[in-house]
This record gives C-alpha cells, structure tokens and sequence, in this order.
C-alpha cells in the first residue's frame, strides 16, 4: 500500500534483491552470450529503479504524514507493480531454464559461473516474491473501492 511502513519495507526487500541479482550477474564476464541473462540484467534494472522510486516517495509520504490512498496513485502503483513483476517472473524463469540446461543437460558448469548465475536468478525470484504482494495488495485496494 502507498504511503505505509508496510509497504516501504517490501519497497525496500524488492530494491535489495533486484540490486543484488543485478550486480551478481552484472560481475560474471559471459553474461552477455547468453540473452536470457541480459534480460535479467535489464528486469532487476528497472525493478530496482522502479522500487527505489516508490520507496522514496513512501518516504516522503511518512515524513510529511500525507496519505496515497487516493485513486490515481494507488492505481499508478498497480499497474507499475504489475508490469515490473511480470517481467522480473520472466527473466527470473527464463534464466532459472538457462542455468539448470548448462548445469544439468550440458554439464559444463567447469567453463561457466553458475553459481553467480544461479543466485542472480535466486534473487531475481526473491524480488518478484517481494513484488507480487505490493501488486496484489494495491489491486485489492482498488477493486474494493
């Protein structure tokens, strides 16, 4: 929900873990071959700019006791939540089908970082674990009205 502690703290859990995923895969040197990675790259991207945005403005919200509680923002919020999290589930899929194919069908893990492939994408599911609450809480809030 905009504007409340409870939703700042899962702001804050979904820009940890996008930033995290992010970085870990960001810091393997052949994420670039294989397109999947670059999407999770790009999602946990723009999930983290996404979240630190929203976090900020719950900040704001708090200080300054103002309620987001109306019909527009909580609707920005949905339909942004909405989006991220669908492509953060995707990328997060999409890599988790690419890491078990090098790990368990190709056995070359030897040549590969798929450890940092598979927390990258162990995050990318943590962010969007993080992200479906706001989404489905802020929808709730909007079919009630």
């Amino acid at each position: 929900m905009p504007g409340t502690a409870g939703g700042l703290a899962l702001r804050i859990c979904q820009f940890v873990s996008a930033v995290m995923g992010l970085c870990i895969m960001a810091t393997t040197s052949d994420f670039p071959s294989v397109t999947a990675f670059c999407y999770l790259v790009a999602a946990t991207g723009l999930q983290s700019v996404w979240s630190i945005s929203q976090a900020i403005i719950d900040i704001y919200a708090l200080l300054v006791r103002r309620s987001l509680q109306n019909y527009r923002v909580v609707s920005l919020f949905a339909i942004g939540d909405g989006i991220t999290s669908t492509l953060t589930f995707a990328a997060a899929c999409a890599s988790a089908g690419i890491t078990v194919l090098i790990d368990n069908d190709l056995n070359s893990c030897a040549h590969n970082h798929c450890l940092q492939f598979e927390t990258a994408t162990a995050m990318a599911f943590i962010s969007w674990f993080t992200t479906l609450p706001s989404f489905l809480l802020n929808f709730w809030s909007l079919a009630s009205r």
